[in-house]
């Protein structure tokens, strides 16, 4: 008797149905990988031809533009002027990924100009090697890469199709010959199934030796041709032409050149033999195209189909060739000729219209890089008698040291398309790597810029020592030595991260014209291959932090400098000499600024009164009196007005030449721009205009360099900072303590300090007296 299943039992049993139903409802990814009759496709294609009609170069050029977010159009400033786009590729090599990989500015424009070139043009040529030295991360950029490609072409906006056949048996064999009844050796293969299932405990199927198969063959193409290819060369502008509406696409379609292998590329040869046998056995077009079916082109890359990639220690294929002794025993059978239809690739043909990677050039990738060289140069790899075409997309890696492993081919030379990837050179970039690996929460460890000075260190051993583009273009570098180092490398850091700093005066911002930037640009490119590497900046990053983290105080910028001195020779001998001093400076000039940039009071109304008084000013004769178009105020035009208003604008005791050189050229923006574009066309507000925001700017800053002045020597103040946030800090006197507050708020509101931070900053700028150092 059987005993019945117990409550436990029965819920057990309940909950387990219930997740399979779930499993079965939401997997639903067969439904897209079914095949599609040659008529739906030409509907799909008629309905999104530029995303039916796409090979490998068009496809991945449409992954990366998917995947990298562009700034809107409309935002301008220093990029603009510097020619750069700032690239966001966080989704294509950050997220979902098991090692983020992260590029600087340089970079990321470096390569989208390259993925630009990729879609046009015939690109089977070449072979695009990512070149740089060790550590610079170039197999987490590839795996990265790699890994967003197939997730994107498996969806349905990376969807592309390949050729299938099924050859309709009842159509096709003999009338008066039973040509397509089962082998011996397939059936007893099936009975072997049977028997094993059987075994299993599973009720096994009814065997049917006969008449139990499929009533087509399917066959698909080894070389993952577009259905599209197989109309014949000659047809497929026509049939474009019909299907397609007079669009912009189908004009680029007809006309350029990155589409020209929709009508000059032919179909496998396979599928040609296919193609010709079933034309000469039925006679009819129609019933051909009706045993021709499109399926999605499904990317995996473990198996090596549509993507493969090989670690020089991967051994060599023992067999090159791929057939399919059964299938082709079905297909000979049908057509009663086993020469007719030879169904037979390379494992080239597996990544046909797909990606082949070499991860690195050394041990057998050598042999592997050398075989690539006809297919790159004609696009032809002989399969025994067959000639197979290959369109695929060609990667490698390469270190410095194995270029030699490809000397021996000179011809190999312009078929060849290097992508440096340089050490990090783009201290923002510097830092997001830190924070990857390390976690976000190391930045509270930190003063406000300590953080980036690390990294500025760890760059400035990347960057050359000497630039013949900035001793043209910095003429007197000792002008700049409270900002940067006399070499300059901090003045390219900020360059080569997209902005041009605030602190270069008017002359030098005016000099970086089109050829100067080009040049400065062109010498990042010899940058970032030699100094610390990515691993080493992390293993340093490491040492230091785990040596100067606390939690009672902030990591600052005398920690770093003392670790930098007392770190091993050899890396220490790649930092210059003096590039720590300069930093050290820098740092104390900043956070001084940041000091009297939270401390200052400033009456808006009458600074903004007094620049529109000036410009009305220098636009009249010198004693004259007039009515200030913009405050109505009388004003008299004499020196004394002028340099009153000068002296907080600019600065005092400047000769007058110099000051009726920038009361020239206030007049001049004013006529061609301000008046005449701004105001009268934009319909602009004179606080809105370039003028008016310039000429406020220099005098809030001017005003800037005096506000710590009242308290240098005022000791209760020096004191009062030291006790904030402590029971002594009640005891100080109102006013004092109303500026105090105000400083340490202001501090945490415009640059982000915490607390803890603005109080340390303020002691350090006391204890090291930088107002007087400064002064």
């Amino acid at each position: 008797m059987e005993k019945s299943p117990s409550p436990t039992e029965s819920v057990d049993t309940e909950s387990v149905d219930q997740a399979l139903e779930l499993i079965n409802k939401n997997i639903t990814d067969y439904h897209r990988l079914k095949p599609i009759g040659f008529h739906e496709f030409l509907s799909v294609l008629k309905a999104n031809p530029s995303q039916i009609l796409r090979n490998i170069f068009q496809s991945f050029h449409d992954m990366i533009k998917s995947y990298v977010d562009e700034p809107e159009e409309s935002i301008t400033g220093d990029l603009e002027k510097l020619k750069f786009t700032n690239y966001d590729c966080t989704r294509l090599f950050v997220e979902d990924s098991t090692n983020a990989y992260f590029p600087d500015m340089l970079f990321a424009n470096r390569l989208m100009k390259q993925m630009e070139y990729l879609r046009h043009g015939a690109q089977q040529n070449r072979i695009y090697i990512f070149y740089g030295p060790h550590g610079c991360g170039k197999s987490t950029f590839l795996n990265n890469l790699l890994k967003k490609f197939e997730k994107y072409a498996n969806t349905q906006e990376g969807l592309r199709y390949e050729i299938v056949w099924r050859l309709d048996i009842k159509k096709l064999q003999d009338k008066d010959k039973s040509v397509m009844t089962q082998s011996t050796f397939e059936r007893l293969i099936q009975y072997v199934e049977a028997e094993k299932s059987a075994a299993a405990g599973i009720k096994p199927e009814a065997l049917d030796f006969v008449d139990g198969q499929r009533d087509y063959i399917e066959i698909p193409c080894l070389s993952h041709d577009n259905p599209f290819l197989v109309i014949p060369k000659e047809q497929r502008r026509s049939v474009l032409d019909e299907l397609i509406k007079n669009d912009e696409f189908k004009w680029r379609l007809f006309t350029e050149k990155e589409y020209e292998w929709v009508f000059k590329e032919e179909v496998c040869t396979v599928c040609a033999s296919i193609y010709h046998s079933l034309m000469e056995r039925l006679g009819n077009p129609t019933d051909v195209f009706k045993m021709l079916y499109a399926r999605p082109y499904h990317f995996n890359r473990r198996i090596g189909n549509g993507i493969s990639v090989f670690n020089p220690g991967d051994q060599p294929l023992k067999q090159n060739i791929i057939s399919n002794p059964m299938l082709q025993n079905r297909i000979n059978a049908l057509f009663q000729d086993s020469n007719v239809i030879n169904y037979i690739g390379s494992n080239f043909a597996r990544i046909n219209n797909g990606i082949y990677a070499l991860m690195d050039i050394k041990a057998h990738n050598v042999d592997r890089m050398v075989e690539l060289h006809n297919i790159i140069s004609e696009g032809v790899h002989k399969v025994e008698n067959h000639e197979e075409q290959v369109n695929s997309l060609f990667f490698a890696l390469m270190n410095p040291e194995d270029k030699r492993n490809i000397r021996d081919f000179p011809s190999f030379d312009d078929r060849i398309q290097y992508i440096d990837i340089p050490y990090v050179l783009d201290v923002k970039t510097e830092v997001k790597i830190y924070l990857n690996i390390f976690g976000r929460h190391i930045e509270t460890g930190f003063l406000p810029m300590v953080l980036e000075n690390f990294a500025r260190i760890i760059i400035c051993t990347r960057i050359g020592k000497k630039s013949l583009a900035l001793e043209e273009w910095i003429k007197t570098p000792a002008k700049y030595k409270n900002y940067c180092d006399e070499q300059l490398m901090l003045l390219k850091m900020e360059i080569f991260s997209g902005a041009i700093p605030r602190w270069l005066d008017d002359e030098d911002v005016k000099a970086l014209d089109k050829r100067m930037l080009k040049k400065i640009i062109s010498e990042s490119e010899i940058y970032g291959k030699e100094g610390l590497s990515g691993r080493d900046s992390i293993k340093i990053f490491d040492q230091f932090y785990s040596k100067y983290v606390k939690e009672d105080r902030l990591i600052s910028m005398p920690d770093l400098c003392t670790f930098f001195k007392k770190l091993d020779d050899q890396p220490k001998k790649l930092i210059p000499p003096g590039f720590l001093s300069s930093l050290l400076r820098m740092y104390d000039y900043s956070i001084l600024q940041q000091v009297k940039e939270a401390l200052y009071y400033y009456n808006e109304d009458q600074i903004a009164k007094d620049i529109k008084n000036y410009i009305s000013a220098v636009t009249n004769e010198l004693d004259s009196v007039v009515n200030c178009i913009f405050t109505k105020e009388e004003i008299h035009v004499t020196q004394a007005f002028l340099e009153s208003i000068e002296n907080r604008l600019i600065a005092e005791n400047m000769e007058l030449k110099r000051r009726e050189e920038i009361r020239l050229d206030v007049l001049k923006e004013y006529t061609t721009r301000t008046l005449s574009q701004e105001i009268m066309i934009e319909g602009k507000d004179i606080l809105e205009t370039r003028l008016f925001q310039s000429l406020y700017e220099r005098y809030v800053h001017n005003l800037k360099k005096r506000v710590l002045e009242p308290f240098i020597e005022n000791e209760n103040f020096r004191n009062a900072i030291k006790d904030f946030d402590t029971d002594k800090f009640k005891t100080h006197d109102k006013r004092i303590k109303r500026d105090v507050t105000f400083l340490m708020d202001n501090l945490a509101a415009k640059f982000g300090y915490t607390q803890q931070g603005a109080n340390e900053t303020c002691i350090y700028v006391i204890d090291n007296d930088l107002a007087n150092k400064f002064k």
